[in-house]
């Protein structure tokens, strides 16, 4: 792994390629970390560096960011990459990681290239209260108070982690053993569990300031399995609207976990992303 020390914190990213090439950032969602994406980075090495962060917190990275807002862990993190050599950047997340992509996108434009949104809603944007009033995403709600879910949750990571493992992918056997031990020692100690808990605590802040209409000129490809019943058709449109000048929808096979779910069909996705990043900077 690489690490990087930025605003008080190190962060650390598995790697695959190397700094001559574009680089390709990819953020996880929440249970997971960095393992997430232990599968796709030889072929995506190949064309890219690859840098694929731990969350600030999580897994091998330590010390709180500054906020928990997700514009600023998207700045965060593209400081961290741009130390470790990252040029023409191109984002890409899943649920939390997602959030971050967007919030690179649409507020630290300048910095990257393009925007990759996978299997999330985005704070303050439909289809946003109607996912929060759906009981299956209860843990929104529980995640965001004080204090509680560390309660329940602390020592019990790998049990609770499974229930949305289980639930949410489309496919859960392809989150193996391996994986899921990985994930819950990567929130084993406490101040990783909060930092997950966090992200959610502030996600009410990050609704309000993704809500104020902004032109986005970045390249954002909304990316959405299919094993949920819902289509980029139910969120595209709100980006579109809220200022996001260009941007695609695109299905790939699964459920919320992308890169173990159908990692060749990511691994494609990405390629063909890139490409017409390139035909559009050559116009």
């Amino acid at each position: 792994m690489l690490h990087a020390d930025v605003d008080g914190a190190t962060v650390a990213a598995r790697t695959a390629g190397d700094a001559s090439k574009p680089a390709l950032i990819l953020l996880h969602g929440w249970p997971q970390s960095s393992r997430a994406f232990e599968g796709v980075l030889p072929q995506l090495g190949a064309d890219h560096f690859v840098l694929a962060f731990d969350l600030p917190g999580i897994g091998a990275s330590r010390g709180a960011p500054p906020s928990a807002r997700k514009h600023a862990i998207a700045g965060l993190l593209l400081d961290a990459a741009e130390k470790l050599g990252a040029r023409d950047i191109l984002i890409a997340g899943y649920d939390v990681g997602g959030m971050i992509a967007y919030a690179a996108a649409r507020d630290h434009a300048h910095r990257i290239a393009g925007a990759m949104v996978m299997n999330t809603v985005i704070p303050g944007l439909p289809p946003w209260d109607d996912v929060l009033a759906d009981p299956r995403i209860f843990h929104f709600a529980l995640h965001a108070l004080p204090d509680l879910p560390e309660v329940l949750v602390a020592g019990k990571q790998r049990r609770y982690f499974d229930f949305f493992y289980d639930v949410m992918a489309g496919d859960k056997s392809a989150l193996t053993e391996a994986a899921r031990n990985e994930y819950a020692r990567a929130y084993e100690r406490p101040e990783a569990l909060t930092a997950g808990f966090d992200w959610y605590r502030a996600m009410a802040d990050d609704a309000v300031h993704n809500a104020s209409h902004k032109r986005i000129d970045t390249p954002i490809l909304y990316v959405r399995g299919d094993a949920d019943g819902r289509s980029p058709d139910d969120y595209v449109p709100a980006l579109r609207e809220n200022g996001a000048i260009d941007i695609e929808g695109k299905v790939i096979p699964g459920g919320e976990y992308v890169a173990e779910e159908a990692p060749a069909q990511l691994i494609a996705a990405i390629g063909e992303f890139r490409r017409t990043l390139v035909r559009t900077a050559s116009r």
